[in-house]
């Protein structure tokens, strides 16, 4: 969670707890009663068909756009306010064109996944918008910065229906947000500038084609890759395009520049989605690894990969224990988990190749005594997707971990099943540390297998929530993210607020394409906050002194420790200086507001300038490092 240059709080607060909403835990026995009597939305599946449960609601064409409308906005006012909840839904579209009679504009909220059910992104046509507004406090500040856990994917918004200020695709969003694999046929602003002072601070794009010109605005960061865009203005700090057609140049570092255009993407993978075949049944079509690419994999025709029939999964629920999610990965399944909280008292082990566990409606796996939820082998071509990693109130060592522990600090060849052309992929995977209740880890994730993509990462120790959860000694977290293996590529990480290194690059041949860092607002004392050399602070990333190769573009790193004491990082970023010339693109350092303290007196390694109060809000850049 970020402020952007705008955002000063007036009163010294930090932003996250100033403009806190009052979220509510309850679920409205209003809504309920909607959801249960909505009639086609929520009946039975066909004897044939999976049951996902009650809170995946399937949107059939024979429903009328009024009965849509209301189904979707029931659920829509219930998780609007609620970030810190328990409701979790799965919004999906059957193929087929919906509001032609009337435009259905739909709003999301938390912890709402809309998704179109067809193989292609066309055979699923929305005549409106599904809309991310601001989110206004009692004081009347109106901001999107707190917009998280949400997502749009596999279909076409035809924008209409608003003649307002609010007219076109509205998607304020900030971090743990996605658009993939859509269509916007018509005008898109990623900011809402109908009400003020609009801060956000995101986000995602990817596999994406937005016809209409794309407003950015307060966006602080903003990762756009392998789509297609048709105009895109302004954006504030760190906006980075990789293997998009129609981008705007590269000017990071140029008067003030901000864009950071790669001309392909290195590395990709697409996520795994559930579609429906012509003969009505539910299948999930997983898209192949793609190098050096640009633009959509599907603007020739169906993206290239491999279908697997609904048969293939254990399909879990809430009530299902580990040891029963482990008995079906045993059998040989791959894993659905359906809308819902599930607490985790021990590991569910993913250990065959190519197995794929995917999440409906960001469902949440919740340690439980010190468990780390998942535990991935050293295996190839595992994809984990739409998953959020919650940590439990007894310190867990991980909430998720991707290869032996050793990873590449085992022998050359150690690491012999991976696979480059196969490679394991984490696609819109969340992980939190306090916010929903009091949480502890280690680290928050570890990659020790070669050859990985990670793509929309968010790992976040909570700066704000609902009471008591959050604070220097109660979400405890020394680091958000540690690699040792070998190629390991990450397009759009987050990493914020853990108290010691919060990244740490161990593997060789690693990238990074759009880093975004906050580092913790609330470290009580220099003291508290200064390595045992002396060092003061800790770096957002890490590469340690063994790393020969490393590259990375569009790093940010933001200071906001809001303590009441002057609190300083030494650098924002810390590499070998052996590394090839140019080998970090793009980094930069901010001091957020005049109402923090201290700052970060270097961007890498000593060189750059510093980012304290006497250049609040302002990018302190270095282009080339080394």
């Amino acid at each position: 969670m970020s402020l952007n240059s705008l955002e000063r709080p007036v009163d010294g607060t930090s932003r996250g707890v100033r403009r806190r909403l009052a979220w509510s835990l309850a679920l409205p026995l209003a809504v309920a009663s909607v959801m249960v009597s909505s009639g086609a939305a929520t009946a039975a599946p066909p004897p044939a068909q999976p049951d996902f449960g009650p809170n995946v609601v399937v949107i059939d064409p024979s429903m009328t756009t009024s009965q849509i409308q209301a189904t979707v906005d029931a659920i829509s006012t219930q998780q609007i306010p609620d970030g810190f909840g328990n409701g979790r839904y799965e919004i999906a579209f059957k193929p087929g064109t919906y509001g032609a009679d009337k435009p259905l504009n739909f709003r999301i909220g938390y912890y709402m996944d809309f998704a179109g059910l067809g193989a292609m992104p066309t055979d699923v046509v929305i005549n409106g918008t599904i809309d991310a507004y601001n989110q206004c406090d009692s004081g009347g500040s109106c901001v999107a910065s707190n917009n998280f856990w949400r997502s749009i994917s596999n279909l076409t918004i035809n924008v209409a229906g608003k003649s307002d200020c609010q007219s076109g695709e509205f998607w304020a969003v900030s971090q743990a947000t996605s658009m993939r694999r859509v269509y916007v046929n018509g005008y898109t602003t990623l900011m809402d500038y109908c009400s003020g002072p609009s801060y956000a601070s995101g986000g995602f794009i990817a596999d994406s084609q937005i016809g209409g010109y794309t407003t950015v605005g307060t966006q602080q960061q903003w990762l756009t890759r392998n789509s297609s865009l048709n105009g895109w203005s302004n954006g504030v700090w760190n906006e980075v395009f990789a293997g998009v057609t129609g981008a705007p140049a590269q000017n990071f570092g140029v008067s003030g520049g901000v864009y950071t255009t790669l001309a392909t993407n290195p590395e990709s993978r697409e996520k795994p989605f559930l579609y429906l075949d012509s003969s009505g049944k539910y299948n999930v079509y997983v898209p192949s690894v793609q190098f050096n690419s640009s633009g959509t994999t599907w603007s020739a025709g169906q993206t290239p990969g491999r279908s697997l029939p609904i048969s293939d999964f254990f399909v879990a629920k809430p009530t299902d224990s580990v040891q029963t999610i482990n008995l079906a990965l045993a059998k040989g399944k791959n894993l659905i988990f359906t809308p819902g909280i599930y607490n985790f008292n021990r590991t569910a082990f993913v250990t065959r190749p190519d197995t794929i566990v995917m999440g409906l409606g960001l469902a949440t796996l919740t340690s439980q005594n010190g468990a780390t939820p998942m535990v991935v082998g050293d295996v190839k071509g595992v994809e984990i997707s739409d998953l959020i990693f919650d940590a439990g109130p007894v310190n867990s060592p991980a909430l998720l971990t991707i290869g032996s522990p050793l990873g590449s600090l085992l022998p050359a060849g150690a690491h012999g099943f991976s696979d480059p052309n196969d490679p394991t992929t984490l696609s819109d995977v969340y992980l939190r540390i306090g916010g929903a209740h009091v949480g502890k880890t280690t680290v928050a994730l570890v990659v020790n297998s070669n050859n990985v993509v990670m793509d929309n990462i968010w790992s976040w120790r909570a700066d704000h929530g609902n009471a008591g959860t959050v604070g220097w000694t109660i979400n405890t977290a020394d680091t958000g993210l540690l690699v040792t293996g070998n190629n390991v590529t990450a397009t759009g990480l987050f990493v914020e607020h853990y108290q010691k290194d919060e990244t740490i690059w161990a593997g060789q041949n690693g990238k990074i394409i759009m880093f975004q860092n906050e580092m913790p607002y609330d470290p009580p004392t220099q003291a508290a906050w200064t390595q045992h050399d002396g060092t003061l602070g800790y770096p957002a990333v890490h590469v340690l002194n063994n790393v020969k190769t490393f590259q990375a573009w569009g790093m940010g790193s933001y200071s906001y420790f809001n303590q009441g004491v002057n609190i300083y990082a030494a650098n924002g970023f810390v590499v070998p200086t052996k590394l090839a010339a140019g080998s970090v693109q793009d980094s930069l350092t901010i001091f957020l507001s005049t109402a923090g303290f201290g700052g970060i007196q270097n961007v890498i390694n000593g060189v750059g300038g510093s980012s304290t109060i006497a250049n609040p809000d302002a990018v302190v850049p270095v282009v080339s490092y080394p």
